[in-house]
């Protein structure tokens, strides 16, 4: 089968050539949310409790839309792989229909429940009543930039089908830049506190979204709705939410485990946490490389080349991970305090970020493996797993912390529990072959 696009035989400088742009990408986010916890976190625990619940229902929509970056790039790659950009692009217009629904609801659920929600992940007592309202206020603002965080989500699927790694790049992160300025003026000077964070977060998200849909109506593609393709993405968006779906109940819960135990745990455990997504969407990067340079090998036909690719991958990924754990453990003396002052909270740092560095290297071959499936459209085979090792693994591991009270050390032990089962997984699924199916969408 002949390609139209520039899809190759998988080497180190291709992989690197999405990889590393889509890493500033990836990091941009994260670093502007590490900066937020660090404005707020020096306005004391109970602020920094807030946002550490309040993020943690926003996260629910990036990870739960993460479909529209993951599953178009998919489905997309395939379509330019095969010679079919025009469809390609018509993927991303689809998309960012869906993100517009499916923000929308969110802002609405946002604007209703977001007061029972935080009072239930907080728990009880005269502080834990404190960072509810708090975070409440906070999520009441925040949730406004959701269609935002969706649309930037699609966009960036769309264009890294395409294989157009540098316009995500510059749009993300001019738009995470201004909003990392604005956040500290907001809450300091501008005196808005708490909320001042909020408002930062719907600025950004709403520049972004904005470039990415100048981009995509300069494409000049159908802007109307397509039942076919919409069914088509819901379809594999199905798998990938339900996926999706049981890793947030578990860090849901996790955060509402931490809360029980305090306002020092829940303060470090969101400072770990923060600092596990931002490693972990580091080590993403080369899972994006992956979805877009497996799909588009598939659809052109290359089995043999998406096999060697996907090796390739696992091989670099792990590498990084072992790159991060070096990082991160020689920085554990600085990190924790850039967050925070308070003795408790780093007292509770130190019990979790053994766990933190110890997987990390485990976790960058997960993270590749997972990105080489969703290239593949192996998504249903994701869907069980992560079904399985989240629900059977993580989410009991960490509820049994709480009824022991094994206290923060046990909840980062779930997780470790976690990452280890889907590598094992992933490894026998890689081995197998099964999934390496060619043809375009």
């Amino acid at each position: 089968m002949t390609v139209a696009g520039p899809t190759q035989t998988p080497s180190l400088r291709r992989i690197a050539s999405l990889a590393a742009p889509a890493l500033v990408v990836l990091a941009a986010e994260p670093m502007y949310v590490l900066v937020d916890t660090a404005v707020v976190g020096h306005l004391g625990r109970v602020p920094l409790g807030a946002v550490a619940l309040g993020g943690a229902v926003l996260s629910v929509a990036t990870i739960l839309g993460n479909f529209l970056a993951y599953g178009t790039t998919a489905r997309a790659a395939r379509l330019y792989g095969a010679g079919q950009r025009a469809e390609a692009v018509a993927e991303g217009v689809q998309a960012s229909w869906l993100a517009v629904a499916f923000g929308t609801g969110f802002i609405v659920a946002a604007q209703l429940f977001a007061g029972p929600v935080a009072a239930a992940l907080a728990g009880s007592g005269a502080e834990s009543a404190q960072v509810a309202a708090a975070a409440e206020q906070w999520l009441r603002v925040a949730s406004l930039g959701a269609p935002g965080i969706l649309l930037t989500l699609a966009g960036n699927g769309w264009m890294r089908g395409v294989q157009d790694a540098s316009r995500p790049l510059r749009y993300v992160l001019g738009a995470n830049l201004l909003s990392a300025a604005l956040c500290p003026l907001l809450v300091y000077p501008a005196g808005l506190g708490l909320i001042g964070s909020a408002v930062a977060n719907v600025v950004a998200q709403a520049v972004s979204a904005g470039l990415f849909l100048r981009a995509l109506v300069a494409e000049k593609p159908s802007l109307r709705p397509e039942r076919s393709i919409l069914t088509g993405q819901l379809g594999m968006g199905r798998d990938l939410v339900l996926r999706t779906v049981s890793f947030q109940v578990c860090f849901l819960s996790a955060a509402a485990v931490a809360a029980r135990f305090g306002a020092g745990p829940l303060g470090a455990h969101h400072i770990a946490l923060q600092l596990w997504f931002f490693c972990a969407l580091l080590l993403d990067a080369v899972a994006i490389a992956a979805q877009s340079l497996i799909g588009a090998d598939l659809g052109a036909g290359r089995v043999d080349s998406a096999k060697s690719a996907a090796r390739e991958i696992a091989r670099i990924g792990a590498v990084c991970g072992l790159a991060l754990a070096a990082a991160i453990g020689a920085a554990y003396a600085v990190l924790p305090r850039i967050f925070t002052d308070d003795p408790e909270v780093l007292k509770q740092a130190a019990i979790a970020w053994p766990w933190f560095v110890g997987m990390l290297p485990f976790a960058g071959v997960v993270f590749a493996l997972d990105g080489v499936m969703i290239g593949a459209g192996d998504v249903r085979y994701l869907r069980n797993l992560m079904l399985v090792s989240a629900l059977g693994v993580f989410l009991p591991a960490i509820w049994l912390a709480y009824a022991l009270n094994l206290g923060i050390g046990g909840i980062w032990a779930g997780l470790a529990l976690f990452v280890t089962a889907r590598l094992a997984a992933l490894a026998a699924r890689l081995a197998g072959g099964r999934w390496a199916v060619p043809g375009a969408v």
